[in-house]
């Protein structure tokens, strides 16, 4: 008999939606409907909805979708209105921040006045949308941990372009919205300050980063590994647990030394993916306001070579 792949053999279940909780929730800002889609259902669950979006909801799509199109319309105006010249060159655009003679200033809207208040912006989408996640969850009974999840990722977001720019009393500082103008920047910020790899809060985001990448694919390759088994049924592992939840724990035994449990495993996967945006910030946040010189840093403390 061959074996089972869930893999190659996803199973797409089809019946009436499920619409959730109808109990004490209010349905008043929920769509009436829900649909399937094949092509989803290979990634996750097949059904699409209902969608609950509310007023923050609301205010988060709208003012997001005003930073879009004004940067959208920025690099238009770049192009020349050629759509030729927008499809070639789009990922080397960028509206950029006001120059540092501007400090703290509002600026002509051709020299960073566009930048900030696009930025204004985007600030209120990310901040509504990360309300509605919180009330979301609250409104469900649920616990907040993808709301402060979510608010270490918007840490880091504040820290390159509202805290640090500020703290440095200058809009200059903070980051231009364009792909390679971002990278550019990230490579010309790490060269000014004297090389992020010595900054010590960059290291940790690094470790945390790779950690995570590390600790989900150990995980998901279990629960793959026991899904023949029952294993990607994790809530019924874990409160009544069967033959793959404890040969999912005697394999990491027998290879690791110890096992996380079906529980624990997502508590390390949590901590060691918020700490990549949280230590990050920290470090982003002590450049050029702590530390001018991370490389001369390094060299003070012991672990860069001396000239």
């Amino acid at each position: 008999m061959a074996e089972y792949q869930n893999i190659f053999t996803q199973v797409q279940v089809r019946a009436a939606p499920e619409m959730g909780m109808v109990e004490n929730v209010d349905l008043g800002n929920r769509t009436k409907s829900a649909a399937f889609s094949n092509l989803v259902g290979w990634l996750g669950n097949a059904q699409l909805g209902p969608v609950y979006l509310g007023t923050f909801g609301v205010i988060s799509l709208a003012t997001g979708l005003i930073w879009f199109m004004m940067v959208g319309a920025w690099f238009w105006h770049l192009a020349d209105y050629n759509a030729a010249v927008f499809m070639r060159d789009l990922f080397w655009m960028a509206l950029e921040p006001p120059a540092p003679e501007y400090g703290l200033s509002i600026p002509p809207m051709a020299e960073g006045g566009l930048w900030l208040l696009a930025s204004f912006f985007l600030l209120i989408s990310v901040m509504a949308w990360w309300v509605r996640t919180y009330l979301r969850a609250e409104a469900l009974g649920m616990g907040k941990h993808v709301a402060w999840a979510f608010a270490g990722a918007i840490w880091l977001f504040l820290v390159l372009g509202l805290i640090r720019p500020v703290l440095m009393g200058s809009w200059s500082e903070a980051v231009p919205y364009g792909i390679f103008p971002h990278l550019d920047w990230t490579n010309l910020f790490s060269l000014t300050y004297g090389n992020l790899f010595y900054n010590p809060f960059h290291a940790l985001s690094i470790v945390f980063l790779y950690g995570s990448a590390l600790l989900f694919a150990m995980h998901g390759a279990t629960i793959l590994a026991v899904t023949r088994l029952g294993g990607d049924r994790e809530l019924e592992q874990i409160v009544d647990r069967g033959t793959a939840s404890e040969r999912a724990a005697l394999f990491w035994r027998w290879t690791m030394g110890f096992n996380a449990t079906m529980e624990g495993i997502h508590r390390w996967a949590w901590w060691f993916a918020v700490l990549v945006t949280v230590t990050g910030g920290i470090g982003i946040l002590l450049t050029g306001t702590v530390v001018d010189n991370w490389y001369v840093w390094a060299q003070e403390h012991g672990y860069a070579p001396l000239d």
